[in-house]
């Protein structure tokens, strides 16, 4: 049986990189609009906190190219780390999609600090706030939990069925 190369694709971190670019076309949008001292923190939907526009624009985007490096950094020393251990047979999970969901799963605290950052940008230009934080926070780490439940259920089913057409042997006593 031939052996799949593990090789690292920008596929691979597609999302994070989309949110970062998404996130720096916010900053190239607003900044112009923002005040150069910009309110952050709110207190009963009043600013009681402020910082300097530059230095909210680098605050807000350093944890975003922070993020995308690291998604990086687990794709590639995950597929250098298979070229040491190759597996033979069919796996029940492809390399390709586990790097795909491993890489791609940083974006959702991305998604927050997007979300954080545009809150920011609308009341400094426009005094209005969107959804609480908080509110937009559950959503984003809910879904996140959907697609991580229905990867898993999906991934079981592979399993099922790999079994069953191995006549119904269990793991253990197959090797």
């Amino acid at each position: 049986m031939e052996e799949e190369v593990i090789s690292f694709r920008w596929t691979y971190i597609v999302l994070p990189l989309a949110i970062l670019l998404l996130s720096a076309i916010l900053v190239a949008w607003f900044y112009h609009l923002l005040p150069g001292e910009v309110a952050y923190h709110f207190k009963n939907g009043s600013p009681d906190r402020w910082m300097s526009r530059g230095l909210f624009v680098a605050w807000t985007l350093t944890p975003q190219f922070f993020f995308v490096l690291m998604a990086a950094g687990v794709v590639w020393g995950v597929t250098k780390l298979s070229a040491l251990s190759r597996q033979t047979g069919n796996p029940l999970v492809k390399p390709g999609k586990l790097l795909s969901v491993m890489g791609n799963m940083l974006v959702l605290p991305q998604i927050i600090i997007s979300f954080a950052m545009l809150d920011v940008f609308l009341y400094n230009s426009y005094q209005v706030h969107l959804i609480p934080l908080w509110a937009f926070a559950l959503i984003v780490m809910g879904s996140g939990v959907i697609v991580m439940g229905v990867l898993f259920i999906l991934a079981a089913r592979r399993a099922w069925r790999v079994s069953g057409a191995r006549g119904g042997r269990s793991f253990k006593e197959q090797s």
